[in-house]
């Protein structure tokens, strides 16, 4: 197994700046997801990594051996992208068997660690047939299976599932955590996908416009995002952020949210490190899931609601200051209707307004 150590690194294209000042350790056989939109530096960040891109500054170490000017074939690291890059003239035996036969493996070993991950991967009764005429999903699943097969100590995917159909993409997220466990490689997965990287991962990477904006267990940082971005990523929903302002009330702080009203007292916690910070405007965020909606004549306006089976998206508010809630499906709740919102005290989380930056004990 190895580490991955990025320090101070940094990546720019002309003019452009895709990452600035990556840190970032990657402990040995950990799992850990680079999360982010499109064009946040995941990808730059993981191409350095493999050698198939040189850091304007800063460097990679692999243990304590420093990577620079070292080829990507030199590297030891497994790469899978999200278009297969599979020799479609040779059959599925020959795919899998490439890697070893590269390395120069005895015939009798290359064909035990086939049939090993063939096994693994569910694709023995496809060993014969020619990768042309396989499906997406089969050639993705035979894509991780080659480069999985030589055993690379660092294995580095590039949004493997993005193109494979949900039932697939729920099913390989399990196979490539059971994968990761059993060769006991450092796995770096890039993705977009939130749900991907909750599921999969030891620790998520959290990254926006070539920043690191978090990093920590997948619980850690959807439940105490640390910024104003992290809460509204994570989540399906993302955290609702409402404009507000703290106001004392009676000695405790509250938050005025306008046409939401006044929040609840805030946890003695949170309000002392609010005063202490002297904050006055803020965002006042909770989880979708951690409030509750009941009907009543002085409550939001509901404008929509999006029932997806065992769940209920409820939205409330106007539409340029709304929230969204989850509840269960037998609600009640129809768009036109008017709703008391409640939100659980303890899962409150404030955000500085002018910075975004979390405002949480330490």
């Amino acid at each position: 197994m190895t580490a991955i150590h990025l320090e101070n690194l940094t990546k720019s294209f002309g003019a452009f700046q895709a990452l600035k000042t990556m840190d970032l350790r990657i402990e040995d056989g950990e799992f850990v997801a680079l999360l982010g939109p499109s064009g946040c530096g995941k990808s730059t960040t993981m191409n350095m990594i493999a050698g198939m891109e040189e850091p304007t500054s800063g460097r990679i170490r692999f243990d304590d051996r420093d990577m620079s000017g070292v080829s990507m074939g030199k590297r030891g690291v497994g790469f899978v992208f999200q278009n297969y890059a599979i020799f479609t003239h040779m059959s599925v035996y020959e795919n899998l068997a490439y890697g070893l036969r590269v390395r120069k493996l005895p015939e009798s070993e290359i064909d035990r660690r086939v049939k090993a991950i063939a096994e693994f991967l569910q694709l023995t009764p496809l060993l014969k047939q020619p990768s042309a005429k396989l499906s997406v999903n089969i050639l993705q699943r035979l894509a991780i299976g080659r480069s999985a097969i030589v055993e690379p100590a660092i294995f580095l995917l590039d949004e493997p599932l993005s193109n494979v159909d949900a039932a697939f993409r729920a099913v390989m997220r399990t196979e490539l955590k059971h994968l990761q466990r059993q060769f006991k490689q450092t796995m770096v997965y890039v993705t977009h996908d939130q749900l991907e990287a909750m599921t999969m991962a030891d620790r998520i990477a959290v990254m926006d416009h070539g920043v690191l904006q978090q990093t920590g267990s997948p619980v850690e940082v959807y439940n105490h995002p640390s910024n104003t971005f992290v809460a509204g990523f994570l989540g399906s929903p993302g955290m609702n952020l409402v404009k507000g302002t703290l106001v004392e009330v009676g000695g405790a702080l509250v938050v005025d949210l306008g046409e939401f009203g006044r929040s609840a007292p805030l946890s003695d916690g949170l309000a002392r490190v609010a005063r202490a910070r002297k904050a006055s405007d803020v965002f006042y965020g909770f989880r979708p899931e951690q409030a509750s909606m009941v009907a009543a004549a002085d409550g939001l306006p509901v404008f929509f609601v999006e029932r997806i089976g065992a769940r209920t998206i409820v939205h409330a508010g106007r539409a340029k200051s709304s929230v969204k809630i989850v509840l269960d499906n037998d609600n009640g709740l129809e768009a036109g209707m008017t709703a008391r919102l409640d939100v659980n005290k303890d899962a409150v989380r404030l955000f500085d307004a002018d910075t975004g930056q979390a405002i949480r004990e330490a």
